[in-house]
């Protein structure tokens, strides 16, 4: 039964991501305020809910921030493979190959920030906990870091993300759906993903107990890859429309927002020590997000990765194979 729930749960939070992908192009368009806005805040925001909420839930409901870390553990390594997955569905040639180097930064960015959550079992307790108010000073960090680092994206990203959309403009009008129509179904949808984040998070911490696998593996798996729905959705579209940029900085700008989502952890677990506490399963599987994105990264700079039999570059092979490895070693330390 837990099982049955858990495939209606996903099939939900799939469908209405539809729902949100479609309705903020509507606002897009209805508002003026573009495409490019819309889809690097509004959307972009939302389709993070699942982690935000599913997150949040396991910290202060469950008593399982090793879920919560699991989870965003899971949803980066995924997303990374997501790239190989994306790899298969563009033809011709190699994705990455014909991506912009610019997410050379964002890949950056996103080890730097996963590298500085990696350290925290291997300082210790003594150290990592030291902050204020239940709050790391290691929190803290990580939100200046983030900060930072999307300033560093904005004018890059801002200026990509309009070129492509500012295309779809001349492609997709809709004059018989109405704003107050496009802002309500919108809400729904967002509300739905809400509730279905709650619901997740409930699912993988009674199936974590009924299988005695760990939480952090759990997470990883069940957790990580049901709340990244919303990444796959948005990504797999804008590959079919050619928007290969906007399908890349979904995935490494994404993976950069479920690490500051962290820090949120930390402040809602109140004056626990979310990194004390910090699995060296989840710590592991940072370390192997981070392999993965250096691996994206060098697609990037040396763009020459012929694709192989099975339509899927030899990058997208790397990526698969390190996921698999990683879903592996976490089972092994659950």
């Amino acid at each position: 039964m837990l099982w049955i729930q858990f495939i209606i749960c996903v099939v939900i939070v799939v469908a209405a991501s539809s729902v949100l992908s479609r309705y903020a192009d509507v606002i897009a368009e209805k508002t003026g305020l573009g495409r490019a806005w819309v889809g690097a805040i509004l959307l972009a925001g939302v389709t993070s809910l699942p982690e935000l909420v599913s997150g949040i839930t396991a910290v202060t409901v469950l008593n399982a921030p090793n879920l919560a870390i699991g989870g965003i553990v899971g949803s980066n390594l995924f997303n990374l493979t997501l790239i190989a997955v994306m790899d298969v569905a563009y033809q011709p040639g190699s994705i990455l190959s014909r991506a912009q180097e610019g997410h050379i930064l964002s890949g950056g960015l996103g080890i730097l920030l996963m590298g500085s959550i990696a350290l925290a079992p291997l300082i210790g307790p003594g150290l990592n906990g030291f902050g204020v108010f239940g709050v790391s000073f290691i929190s803290a960090g990580l939100v200046v870091l983030y900060l930072i680092g999307a300033r560093l994206l904005s004018t890059f990203q801002s200026k990509r993300a309009a070129e492509v959309l500012e295309q779809e403009a001349e492609v997709l009008h809709y004059d018989r759906i109405s704003q107050r129509r496009a802002f309500l179904m919108f809400g729904g949808a967002a509300l739905v993903v809400v509730i279905t984040g709650v619901w997740l998070s409930t699912l993988a911490d009674q199936i974590a107990a009924a299988t005695g696998l760990g939480r952090s593996f759990v997470g990883a798996l069940l957790l990580g890859v049901s709340t990244s729905l919303p990444e796959i959705t948005a990504s797999l579209t804008a590959v079919r429309i050619g928007a290969i940029d906007l399908a890349i900085g979904n995935v490494l700008g994404s993976n950069l927002f479920n690490v500051a989502l962290l820090a949120v952890y930390d402040v809602f677990d109140g004056d626990k020590n979310l990194w004390a506490v910090m699995s060296n399963a989840n710590a592991l599987g940072l370390i192997i997000a981070m392999m993965m994105t250096a691996v994206v990264i060098v697609s990037l700079i040396y763009r020459a990765s012929p694709k192989t039999p099975f339509r899927v570059s030899w990058d997208g092979v790397a990526l698969i194979v390190m996921y698999l490895g990683a879903m592996a070693a976490l089972y092994a330390l659950s």
